[in-house]
């Protein structure tokens, strides 16, 4: 990552949203783990709850590794700033909505259906969808840059700085 990448405010946001969601899911994933170990009776006899958790969990983690990735491509692959802004707002705003929806949606469930809260993880995903979209526009529609001019060397024949190095 070079200095232009973290002084851009939309990738820097980004990679502090994403870095800052892998570590608390992580944390999430062993706080389930707990709930395994002390046979915790409210996550282990919903098996609804459970599910929606670690779902949570799963797409927390993986949704901020893609984060992380928006900040570290997004300066290269889109051209804007205003664009970096509006794929950095959906990015982060997707970011929450989608484990937030599972995790809610595990909390005061009926027994066979998830609570209202679910409808969040459908809008998140269509909002880091159009994100990382604008990424995949970008990657097809950037051109290689031109190599450097230089000629090649031919046998016999010394370049330009070996001849000035014989002359001294």
């Amino acid at each position: 990552m070079d200095d232009r990448t973290w002084n851009d405010d939309a990738c820097r946001a980004c990679l502090r949203w994403g870095w800052t969601a892998v570590a608390c899911f992580l944390l999430l994933g062993l706080g389930l783990e707990l709930l395994h170990l002390i046979k915790a009776p409210f996550y282990l006899e919903v098996h609804l709850r459970r599910e929606l958790w670690t779902l949570a969990h799963a797409h927390g983690t993986l949704l901020g590794l893609v984060t992380v990735a928006y900040g570290l491509s997004a300066r290269r692959l889109v051209a804007s700033a205003a664009g970096r802004r509006r794929g950095a707002w959906l990015m982060r705003a997707g970011l929450v909505l989608v484990p937030g929806g599972f995790l809610l949606g595990g909390v005061g469930n009926a027994e066979g259906d998830p609570s209202l809260a679910i409808v969040l993880v459908p809008v998140g995903a269509l909002l880091a969808l159009s994100a990382t979209a604008t990424l995949a526009a970008g990657a097809w529609r950037r051109r290689p840059r031109p190599a450097a001019a230089t000629p090649p060397a031919t046998p016999g024949h010394a370049s330009p700085s070996k001849k000035k190095a014989r002359r001294r």
